[in-house]
């Protein structure tokens, strides 16, 4: 538990590495040489904090956290985009999974999933696959959710519909109506 401390040579820099701070893993990560930039963990968020204000469009492969302002285009990929309870979004997102805390005025795409909290507050177009809303959550605009159907499958469904008059419960056109709110 306690080791006795080697005495150091003067004149040479040892690497400073900060084990309290990151948590521990089974195998041991590789200590970077002096004067090489310290790697990025592969679970790290960008963020931008309720300081800072952007306009503009920004695009990019990794999770990010928007607590500031942002105005303009943001596109993520397969990526997720969590917007703070101080975040104040005017802008189009497109992510793989959007969480909103704070205030977002735009298109909102969000191809698995769009969760809203209780502080959150949406004011536009959304579609996305899943969709989550918490008690005092607010979504004005149109919304599109569940899963897109192919073109071939929506051609078929409004022949269908076209033919008969009543269309059974089941069918896959009365299971598929969209809403707008």
């Amino acid at each position: 538990m306690w080791r006795k401390e080697e005495p150091k040579s003067q004149g040479v820099a040892e690497p400073v590495t900060a084990s309290a701070a990151v948590p521990q893993s089974s195998t041991p990560a590789p200590v970077p040489a002096v004067g090489s930039p310290l790697p990025v963990s592969p679970r790290a968020v960008a963020c931008i904090t309720q300081g800072i204000r952007i306009k503009g469009e920004i695009t990019g492969k990794e999770d990010l956290f928007v607590d500031g302002a942002l105005e303009g285009k943001l596109d993520l990929g397969n990526a997720s985009c969590t917007v703070g309870p101080n975040g104040k979004v005017k802008a189009d997102i497109t992510a793989r999974e959007v969480i909103v805390r704070g205030n977002v005025d735009g298109k909102v795409e969000a191809v698995e999933r769009l969760q809203l909290w209780n502080t959150g507050r949406v004011a536009g177009e959304v579609r996305t696959e899943r969709l989550a809303i918490e008690d005092g959550a607010v979504l004005r605009g149109k919304v599109e959710a569940g899963k897109p159907r192919g073109r071939g499958a929506e051609t078929q469904a409004n022949s269908t519909a076209a033919k008969s008059e009543k269309p059974k419960a089941g069918s896959a056109d009365a299971a598929s109506r969209a809403a707008v709110i």
